[in-house]
C-alpha cells in the first residue's frame, strides 16, 4: 500500500499493487442501489458510500476522494469487487479523515457580484466598482476589468478576462524559466483544465491551467518548474524531486499552499 505523492494536479488517493493485465475491457460496475416498484414514482436513491469502477489501465487498487465528496475505488482489470471492498475497509479510517479535511477546505464565492471576494494573484480581493466612465468597469486589487453590466454574476466575464491575461503572462513566464533552466520547450499552451495544474509532453510541450494566474507568484513558478523538470524525468521518482529541489527550493511550501487553497479555484 502506497499513498501517492502529490504532483501537479494529483489528489488524495491510496493505491495497492496487484498482478493484473493491461488488456482492454469495458467497465463492469456502473450501478448501485435498489429501485421502487410503485408505478409512476421513482424513489430518490442515496449516494453510495463508495463507487466501484473497473479500469483496463489500472495496475493496482486505488481509492480516491473526489471534490464533491464521492469516494471512488478503482479495480484493476483482473481484480475483484470482493478485494476492492476489502481494500476500502482497510483504508476506511483514511477515507473518513480525508472527508473531514474536505469539509474544512475553504470555498470560493459561488456568485461573483460586487462586494464578493475572489482569489486574485494570491490574495482574496474584493470586486469593487471602478470609477465612473463611459462603460461599466470593476476593480480587483489594482487591476481594472470592463464588464457588460455591474448587476448580477460577473464571473463569466471576469474569468474570460483572467483567461486572456493568463495566456500572455503564463506563457511568457514559462519561456523565461525555460531559458533560465536551459530546458528546450517546443510550445506553451494555457487551458481550462479541471483536474490538474499543468502537464507536459515528451516533445517539449508545456500545458498550464489558466487559474495559476490567481495563485501567488511562487506557486505559479513551482508548477512551471515542475513541468520543466518533467522534460528531464517523465516520472515522480526521487530523482525527479531532486531536480525540482535544485531549481525551486520552496516547492514544498507551494505544494502546501495548493493543498490548502486549491479548493478556492475548484481543484
Amino acid at each position: 500500500m502506497v499513498k501517492q505523492r502529490s504532483g501537479a494536479g494529483r489528489g488524495d488517493a491510496f493505491t495497492r499493487g496487484s498482478n493484473v493485465s493491461e488488456a482492454e475491457q469495458p467497465s463492469f460496475f456502473d450501478f448501485f442501489g435498489g429501485s421502487n416498484s410503485d408505478a409512476g414514482v421513482e424513489a430518490p436513491t442515496e449516494r453510495p458510500d463508495v463507487i466501484f469502477e473497473r479500469s483496463a489501465k489500472a495496475t493496482r487498487y486505488r481509492l480516491t476522494l473526489k471534490k464533491d465528496g464521492t469516494a471512488v475505488a478503482i479495480i484493476p482489470l483482473r481484480g475483484s469487487e470482493r478485494e476492492a471492498k476489502a481494500f476500502v475497509e482497510e483504508h476506511r479510517d483514511w477515507l473518513e479523515r480525508a472527508r473531514e479535511r474536505q469539509k474544512h477546505k475553504p470555498r470560493g464565492a459561488t456568485l461573483w457580484n460586487l462586494g464578493a471576494h475572489v482569489l486574485w494573484r494570491g490574495e482574496m480581493s474584493e470586486i469593487r466598482k471602478a470609477s465612473d466612465g463611459e462603460r461599466p468597469q470593476v476593480c480587483i486589487a489594482s487591476d481594472v476589468f470592463r464588464v457588460l453590466k455591474l448587476e448580477g454574476d460577473l464571473r463569466p466575464t471576469l474569468e474570460a478576462h483572467f483567461l486572456r491575461l493568463s495566456k500572455a503572462e503564463l506563457a511568457a513566464r514559462t519561456w523565461e524559466l525555460a531559458a533560465i533552466t536551459g530546458m528546450a520547450v517546443s510550445a506553451v499552451s494555457v487551458r481550462n483544465q479541471r483536474t490538474r495544474w499543468g502537464s507536459c509532453s515528451a516533445d517539449g510541450g508545456i500545458s498550464l491551467n489558466w487559474r495559476l494566474i490567481q495563485t501567488p507568484d511562487f506557486v505559479r513558478d513551482y508548477i512551471i518548474y515542475h513541468e520543466l523538470m518533467h522534460l528531464k524525468e517523465m516520472n515522480h521518482s526521487d530523482r525527479f524531486w531532486a531536480r525540482v529541489e535544485e531549481v525551486c527550493p520552496d516547492w514544498r511550501e507551494a505544494e502546501k499552499w495548493l493543498k490548502r487553497n486549491g479548493s478556492l479555484l475548484g481543484l
